[in-house]
């Protein structure tokens, strides 16, 4: 008998491993759908008219359902994993179809509810599924762990790209034959022998939920203030996020096997902390300054969601339910850092919005272009700052508007120039607050850490 009752009769090594990473891929979309549509969320955000604070629900939905309904899920999985693994899968699918069509904002956030439903189905019954696989508890957990956080990690890049080569709504729809090959692929059920659940670790599951806050700012902030800030097309912001996946794929892959758990949470606080905390204090707005701290955010996700995790299920039966009480933490986590950083973030928008206003006037008021023309400007400036409700300001309209001489051609251009840099400026300091108290969210994961490796081994 392997580790934790699963029996070793297991098929060929071709159909195992098949099975294994079809299981791991599910995870991965799965988890990925708590931030895939990040990079989307500007075209959402134009698509239903809305604003930023209401489009943060887009995310918010899924995270919590996926939190609050991870436990009971796991209960579900204990005995019949492959069919609940198999329903899990069918849900999300339907569901992940349903927001591709969703005629209306409330249509899509129903949908996003009915996929986390399913997602908290699948991935808590894969982590049911795994130990027989892999002939090991320590094993599965780690691959389910990884899983978890790769698709994390990729899942704006990936967005981001479908979004700006396709459409946001092809988001959903490559996740269909993503998970429908999953459940067809999963063809044997391991036999697990029913154990009581023990008590979860609640010193490890509560650093998830402080670190999850924090990576929110990291997933969310740094793609609304490229795209909506910065005026990025979403590919380029994509491109510029990857660094964030690449080092938390490197940093698990060399690192996840230095020191104990203990050792590797707090390294991987500390780097998320360092990444947020110098995201609020960038000296300009240029992707170039995201690159360092976005590399230290990605780190620190590769070393800590892994070990806090590992941490979490460590000598727990039955892993799945401890399992669950993880996913729980990590995507409560994830709406507790929307729903305290979003405001802020809004708040901080309006006030920088109110001065860039200013500025821009005065900018406008000592150009040197044609009174006729500043007059235009101002006119067309009016009407389009005066309509952006809690959004980035975009002055390209304002020049699209207004034809200037022959002879105030260079000037208009440099007046152009000098006015984005004066958004771009007032959208990055606009975020720094929130990426501050983020990164003090990563800190305060310390506590808990600390805490129980005093009193238990973490």
């Amino acid at each position: 008998m392997a580790s934790g009752g699963y029996n070793n009769r297991v098929a060929p090594a071709i159909t195992r491993n098949a099975a294994v990473a079809a299981i791991a891929a599910a995870v991965g979309v799965v988890l990925a759908d708590s931030s895939v549509v990040i990079l989307a969320l500007p075209e959402i955000l134009a698509r239903y008219d809305v604003s930023v604070a209401t489009v943060a629900w887009v995310l918010t939905a899924y995270n919590l359902v996926l939190g609050l309904a991870a436990v009971p899920a796991a209960h579900a999985a204990r005995r019949h994993p492959r069919a609940v693994f198999t329903a899990g899968i069918a849900v999300f699918s339907a569901a992940s179809l349903g927001c591709a069509l969703a005629p209306s904002l409330g249509a899509l956030l129903a949908g996003r509810c009915v996929q986390a439903l399913g997602g908290a189905l699948a991935v808590t019954a894969a982590l049911e599924l795994l130990p027989g696989l892999l002939g090991s508890e320590a094993a599965a957990a780690r691959r389910w762990a990884a899983a978890g956080a790769l698709g994390t990690a990729v899942g704006p890049a990936a967005g981001g790209l479908l979004t700006q080569l396709i459409s946001w709504q092809a988001i959903f729809v490559a996740q269909v034959p993503v998970a429908a090959a999953a459940a067809a692929v999963v063809a044997t059920r391991p036999v697990r022998t029913a154990a009581p659940a023990g008590r979860p670790h609640l010193a490890a599951n509560a650093a998830l939920v402080l670190v999850s806050a924090a990576l929110t700012a990291a997933l969310f902030l740094v793609v609304l203030l490229m795209i909506n800030g910065w005026g990025l097309e979403p590919v380029q912001a994509a491109v510029a996020v990857s660094v964030m996946p690449v080092a938390a794929l490197v940093s698990g892959r060399w690192l996840g096997g230095l020191g104990g758990p203990a050792a590797r949470a707090a390294a991987g606080a500390l780097a998320v902390a360092a990444g947020l905390a110098a995201l609020g204090l960038m000296p300009g707005a240029s992707v170039a300054w995201t690159l360092p701290p976005q590399v230290l955010v990605g780190v620190g996700l590769g070393l800590t969601v892994g070990a806090l995790t590992e941490a979490a299920l460590a000598g727990r039966s039955p892993q799945g339910v401890h399992g669950g009480w993880t996913l729980a933490s990590r995507h409560l986590g994830v709406v507790l850092g929307i729903l305290l950083l979003t405001p802020v973030f809004v708040a901080d928008l309006d006030r920088q919005q109110a001065r860039a206003q200013d500025a821009v006037t005065a900018i406008l008021l000592d150009s040197r272009v044609a009174p006729s023309t500043k007059i235009e400007l101002a006119q067309a400036g009016e009407r389009v700052l005066g309509t952006t409700d809690g959004r980035v300001p975009d002055l390209s309209p304002i020049f699209r508007e207004v034809t200037p001489a022959q002879e105030d051609r260079a000037e208009f251009e440099r007046l152009r120039s000098a006015l984005g840099d004066q958004l771009d400026r007032a959208a990055t300091a606009s975020v720094a607050r929130s990426f501050l108290a983020a990164a003090a969210f990563a800190l305060l994961a310390l506590l808990p850490v600390a805490v129980s490796r005093g009193r238990v081994r973490l």
